[in-house]
């Protein structure tokens, strides 16, 4: 199953063309990672950059924090909806990955508001916690998917009540399905019952590219 299809690829198609266009600058980025990166699909999409585009403003978020910058296309996405005074923290630890994402931030008028933290993500969001460092209004995680249930309690300590927190590839190619999973797919379904049953978030698992665990803190 192609991630990108979990829905038929008409219905795909037909909803690419009514969303709202991604920029130039994003379109080229999108061609620049297909042409120079091993594994393009790591892109989250313009549907999708269109969704975290919307939560940014409809939220009225000013403190993001990315976990996977990758190419930055999410960051750049995000960015566009912050007000001049807010902050997105991205985390990566590809170097390649990083020189490609600062290039295309520094050609953007939002790249202002972008900070690249280099570094293995965990270890950098411990060290915030450990610091007492301000809270964040949304948190999109798109690394390892092992990962993903540590990648939750930290984010339970890095956010407040109100805030958005955001899990890409939730459905992971309907292997979530799957009775025999690989490390990374249990950690993604572990991820998917742990926001479910969690009572300081509230949640849905929302069925858009590969799939999106959306929640908001509420205690």
């Amino acid at each position: 199953m192609n991630f990108e299809y979990l829905t038929p690829e008409a219905i795909y198609q037909y909803t690419l063309k009514r969303c709202q266009k991604a920029s130039s600058l994003l379109d080229e980025l999108w061609d620049y990672t297909h042409q120079h990166t091993e594994a393009p699909k790591m892109l989250t999409g313009p549907i999708e950059g269109n969704s975290l585009n919307m939560l940014v403003g409809i939220a009225g978020v000013k403190r993001i924090l990315e976990i996977g910058t990758f190419t930055g296309y999410s960051a750049l996405w995000m960015a566009g909806a912050l007000p001049d005074d807010g902050m997105l923290t991205t985390c990566e630890l590809n170097p390649q990955n990083i020189g490609i994402a600062q290039m295309f931030f520094d050609r953007s008028e939002d790249g202002k508001k972008i900070r690249i933290q280099q570094g293995p993500a965990l270890k950098t969001m411990q060290e915030m916690i450990e610091s007492d460092h301000p809270s964040f209004d949304l948190i999109f995680v798109d690394a390892d998917k092992k990962n993903y249930p540590r990648y939750f309690q930290k984010c339970l300590n890095l956010t407040q009540v109100g805030s958005l927190i955001v899990f890409d590839n939730t459905l992971w190619s309907g292997r979530v399905l799957e009775e025999n999973q690989d490390e990374e797919t249990q950690g993604i379904d572990r991820l998917n019952i742990l926001a479910a049953q969690d009572p300081h978030v509230q949640n849905v698992l929302l069925t858009i590219r590969d799939g999106i665990q959306l929640m908001r803190r509420v205690k």
